[in-house]
């Protein structure tokens, strides 16, 4: 008999440390200071990322790709969720978003050396701005009169293109911008400038996707961590540490 009740305990804790340990494959692109193999716990995103599911019974591990092959792999089920993107309505057919656990802002850098005056996003007509292939930034570019978008596959090659005046603007997020121009640029900082340009803010979610059993849970259970975590301030304890990191910009 106490041997019976003794399996039976044994065999409850396994079970009970499986439903605890839940696997999670996420996958993100690599977008330092947010997601980098390279850097601590991964980056600012992927830490929250984890931190947020330790409040959960998920276990989330975490495969950086590049951009194109994440979103494909997200929206055909080879990985359960996309760790660190933003929102967009054509996404938002194969994904389900969690609430935005992260929120940046988007900045338009120009020459220091060009002194007009840039207040509003149609000031810039007529120019040429460095983006970034495939990203999502929310800007209705099309509204600027003769703006020529000049694609590249990373940020470091738009800022590049902006000293060389292949371009005469690049919109970036500004801790990206701020890392790669401090990490690869910093002799050359003072010829950037920030334009006084206000665009709206972009937000980080997870995205789980739509063909995933369990997909609703999944994000609903982040969604609850998410509060959990923002209200005993360990959320922002972590954007802290990650901000004080690196300098700034004018």
């Amino acid at each position: 008999m106490l041997r019976f009740v003794l399996l039976l305990v044994v065999g409850c804790s396994v079970c009970v440390g499986a439903l605890a340990d839940q696997p999670l494959r996420l996958m993100a692109n690599t977008s330092p200071p947010y997601a980098d193999a390279k850097l601590p716990e991964q980056g600012l995103a992927l830490e929250l990322v984890k931190h947020v599911y330790g409040r959960t019974d998920y276990s989330p591990e975490i495969t950086i790709e590049n951009w194109s092959r994440a979103v494909e792999g997200a929206r055909l089920g080879v990985y359960d969720a996309l760790a660190s993107v933003w929102y967009s309505t054509e996404r938002e057919k194969d994904l389900l978003y969690s609430k935005p656990y992260l929120r940046s802002e988007l900045i338009i850098l120009k020459r220091r050396l060009d002194q007009r005056k840039y207040r509003n996003i149609e000031d810039l007509a007529g120019g040429r701005l460095g983006v970034r292939r495939d990203y999502a930034y929310g800007v209705d570019f099309s509204s600027v009169p003769d703006l020529a978008l000049v694609e590249e596959n990373h940020l470091i090659q738009s800022l590049l293109n902006l000293l060389n005046g292949s371009v005469d603007f690049v919109i970036g997020d500004q801790r990206t911008v701020t890392l790669q121009l401090h990490e690869y640029l910093k002799d050359r900082i003072t010829e950037f400038s920030v334009a006084a340009i206000k665009l709206p803010p972009v937000e980080r979610h997870v995205a789980a996707s739509r063909s995933l059993d369990g997909h609703e849970k999944m994000i609903a259970e982040f969604n609850r961590a998410l509060a959990e975590v923002r209200k005993d301030g360990s959320h922002q304890a972590i954007i802290k540490k990650w901000d004080e990191r690196y300098g700034g910009i004018e």
